[in-house]
């Protein structure tokens, strides 16, 4: 894995164009001291369904990140790069500027946690920005201040980041320009600002250009899915909304980096937060969907329309029609070939809520899954795929797979293509 102080000389340029092309390069957070504060009065608010063992969690993941560099995968640690990226001064600042919330602090408050921060060596700064500050570890300072009185002494002047876990949300990379995510949920929202930080100033992204922007409409990247060189399917539901379905569209469209993108509106719950939750692909023309998904899903076919007179690109838009149809067509196929989850409902249901769709292929034919989902992993098996099963008793807390765990920042060509 790469670390502090690392070489960009030789550095893999970023590029990502499919879900399957042999993956060179990966962007993973590796769980810390955020996870430790989560309790049962707050995990709701921060989104786990349940207290992480930490330790465990860190074993199951430092084993993950084994199996991709043991296949050949480069493992970038988002905290490395994020440090990395503070010791720019000009980074610095800005860290600091996304963890101070006047309105909800108070100017004296607020100027007591800015010139704490300011005063902070990198490496501490991106502790404190990810793992989050109490009000009990903020120095006391002169004068009063009626929100510290109020608050408790556990209660968070800098709230944690607990699901920086799911690297996949808050960035993707698609060609070679990456979209920083507007992430709907409140307990989320800081996290887009520390990967636009990180990618602005880090010497190996500085150069990248942008394919969307985080104050743009709510689009997750765990929504978003490549299913081919120019063509993508994004889910609309809990989390990515059609404005930011649209947006991305007419994005990519303008920037030469697409030419074809499907919403896929999908049901607003927990369980199927993503579209990468019911649906991943772990061939060029194959995925492995939720049963109940796989004659439900519709598509809204997106493609660029005619130029205005005031140089404005107008948007098409076609259906819906099944969601399967519309892939294939769009990825000049005839078919998708689906592996369905699980055996029989009960089956598939429980799976799907394990994770067991959310696979990350490393290459045509092979996936990292979680073990757990044995039923999906022997179909896929079967299948001809290979599957690197790995433990995610405790990672799984958060409700994300491999896929969510993983922001590929390279991958190869597809096979018979450049």
């Amino acid at each position: 894995m790469t670390g502090p102080g690392h070489d960009d000389t030789t550095a893999i340029a970023p590029g990502v164009d499919s879900e399957v092309g042999p993956l060179r390069s990966v962007l993973l957070h590796r769980p810390g001291g955020e996870l430790t504060r989560l309790t049962p009065r707050n995990n709701d608010q921060l989104l786990f369904d349940s207290i992480p063992w930490v330790e465990r969690a860190q074993q199951e993941h430092d084993a993950f990140a084994e199996v991709l560099t043991s296949r050949g995968v480069e493992v970038l640690l988002l905290a490395d790069v994020l440090e990395e990226s503070l010791a720019d001064p000009r980074a610095h600042a800005a860290g600091v500027h996304t963890a101070v919330d006047e309105r909800r602090l108070g100017t004296e408050l607020a100027d007591t946690l800015r010139s704490h921060l300011s005063g902070l060596d990198a490496g501490a700064l991106r502790e404190a920005l990810i793992c989050g500050m109490t009000f009990e570890e903020l120095p006391a300072s002169e004068g009063a201040s009626l929100v510290r009185k109020m608050h408790h002494a556990h209660d968070f002047v800098v709230d944690p980041l607990p699901n920086l876990l799911f690297t996949r949300d808050s960035s993707a990379w698609i060609a070679d320009r990456v979209a920083i995510s507007s992430l709907a949920m409140p307990a989320r929202g800081r996290e887009t600002a520390l990967l636009d930080l990180a990618y602005a100033y880090h010497p190996r992204f500085r150069g990248a250009a942008r394919a969307y922007g985080a104050h743009s409409a709510p689009v997750e990247g765990g929504d978003v899915l490549l299913l081919a060189p120019g063509v993508l399917a994004v889910g609309v539901g809990e989390r990515t909304t059609a404005a930011g379905a649209e947006s991305l569209a007419r994005s990519v469209f303008a920037d030469g980096i697409a030419h074809t993108v499907l919403a896929v509106p999908i049901a607003q719950n927990r369980a199927t937060m993503h579209l990468d939750t019911v649906c991943t692909m772990v061939g060029p023309d194959a995925v492995v969907m939720y049963p109940l998904a796989r004659d439900s899903l519709v598509a809204y076919t997106m493609r660029p329309g005619d130029v205005a007179v005031d140089g404005t690109l107008g948007l098409r838009v076609d259906g819906p029609e099944p969601f399967l149809d519309a892939a294939a067509s769009a990825m000049g196929i005839d078919h998708l070939r689906v592996i369905d989850t699980g055996l029989d409902p009960v089956t598939a249901e429980r799976e799907q809520w394990d994770d067991g769709n959310n696979t990350l292929a490393l290459a045509p034919g092979v996936v990292v899954g979680y073990e757990r989902n044995t039923q999906t992993n022997a179909r896929l098996e079967e299948a001809g795929i290979e599957v690197l099963a790995i433990a995610g008793s405790e990672l799984g807390s958060g409700r994300g797979g491999p896929r969510c765990m993983s922001c590929p920042i390279a991958r190869g060509p597809l096979p018979g293509t450049p």
